[in-house]
């Protein structure tokens, strides 16, 4: 304590030369916080961005080759079977990973919907009792489809507030009639998604991505898809993962088992029936393969903390400038303080007590400046955030990190001056007043 009371003494009585000394660790701890900072934040919204505030869902879909298929345009392959929902259910939801999951039949563009002669351009769904829970949609009006509905092949349909707006401007849907197919079909009831998730969207690419430029989804019960498109197809499968670190795990999981248990092997299938064909793990040119969104996530955040770490190292070259200044000041301060460190040498000081002090000086000063450049890092970040829209996220663990190595550097370029103040003569040091 004593030592740490005679560094802030000499701090104090060399305000100016103290300051431009700490400028060094200043700017350079600044600098470190700065990009730590911003980059974290910028991953975790990658992270939002591509897959959402906790939602958890990964989609797995039928595709051929590198391609998915798309029914609305691609023809129904012979050699892939229609999933038992029952049976497969309870199987992938013991897979690891696996908290829950949907099947369902998908359009992105329903050009056979319309109301009153009025077309409708959104997508339509084809879902069993779970897709609603699975992938956060809420009823907020009306009801939700009952296991009547799809035991009957009841004619019933659900609209998101878009496609309620579009297809019933300035009515209640509910009760209302829409065709699909020439099929009429009854509104039972309004959902809307409720996930929370909002990306951030600062340039068209970002629009295109992100935003919702459909007329709105319409739901309808997986059984009754047929009766609309004429024939039964592959489903694709919504999976919920216990937590988002989860989500690879799970996609790649259920992905593997349907690809095992669904596709046909057509090279041990017999001509006359398919359907009696081996099962096989991928020998034909089908797979199930997940939308790994996470993965992408994790390598946008790899490219970013590796641009990161690079600017790391650039900053930190300051950090060695600010502790070759350390240095140079402290033998200053030890060639100022000769005589009074032959005097303490004279009345018994130990080399060890002198070079103590010394080194406590420097381990100050450079704390200091650590301590000084955290709180400017931490005002720039917030200056940045809020100028140009970037996220940030304050990283405790480098504030600890970034005042304890600023505390290091003060030891290890003070460990010449203060050998130099513990190894002088103390007669010579007299002598030299």
């Amino acid at each position: 304590m004593e030592n740490i009371r005679l560094a802030f003494q000499g701090i104090w009585s060399h305000k100016l030369r103290s300051f431009l000394t700490m400028l060094g660790i200043i700017i350079g701890i600044a600098s470190i916080i700065t990009i730590v900072s911003t980059i974290k934040g910028t991953n975790e919204q990658i992270k939002q961005n591509l897959i959402g505030s906790g939602s958890n869902v990964v989609a797995v879909q039928l595709y051929e080759d590198d391609y998915a298929i798309e029914f609305g345009y691609n023809s129904v392959p012979e050699s892939v079977r229609v999933i038992n929902e029952k049976t497969k259910r309870a199987e992938l939801e013991r897979l690891p990973g696996v908290d829950q999951v949907s099947f369902y039949r998908y359009r992105r563009w329903s050009d056979n919907v319309s109301v009153a002669g009025r077309s409708f351009s959104g997508e339509t769904y084809g879902v069993d009792s779970a897709f609603f829970s699975v992938n956060h949609y809420t009823v907020t009006y009306g009801t939700d489809f009952s296991q009547r509905d799809f035991d009957s092949f009841r004619k019933v349909v659900i609209l998101d507030k878009k496609a309620a707006s579009a297809l019933f401007p300035r009515q209640y849907p509910v009760g209302q009639t829409l065709e699909i197919g020439e099929e009429p079909f009854i509104v039972i009831g309004i959902v809307e998604k409720n996930d929370g998730f909002e990306p951030v969207i600062n340039s068209m690419q970002d629009y295109q991505m992100y935003a919702d430029t459909s007329s709105g989804k319409i739901f309808i019960p997986g059984t009754t898809w047929p009766v609309c498109f004429q024939f039964d197809e592959p489903q694709m499968v919504a999976v919920k993962a216990t937590s988002t670190d989860d989500m690879t795990t799970a996609g790649k999981s259920v992905a593997d088992n349907l690809t095992a248990s669904q596709i046909i092997s057509t090279a041990s299938s017999s001509p006359e029936n398919p359907e009696e064909g081996e099962i096989s793990a991928n020998t034909g040119k089908y797979s199930y393969r997940s939308q790994d969104l996470l993965q992408q996530a994790q390598q946008l955040q790899e490219m970013s903390n590796a641009t990161s770490q690079q600017l790391i190292w650039i900053a930190s070259i300051s950090l060695l400038v600010g502790g070759i200044g350390v240095m140079n000041i402290m033998l200053v301060s030890v060639t100022e303080r000769t005589s009074e460190i032959g005097l303490k040498k004279a009345m018994g000081a130990k080399k060890r007590r002198i070079r103590m002090q010394f080194l406590t000086e420097a381990a100050t000063l450079t704390s200091l400046g650590g301590i000084l450049g955290v709180a400017l890092g931490i005002g720039l970040a917030e200056l940045i955030s809020r100028s140009n829209q970037i996220p940030v996220a304050i990283s405790a663990p480098a504030i600890a990190i970034a005042v304890v190595f600023s505390m290091v550097i003060g030891v290890v370029f003070g460990m010449l001056p203060a050998i130099k103040a513990a190894n002088l003569n103390p007669i010579e040091a007299l002598r030299r007043d």
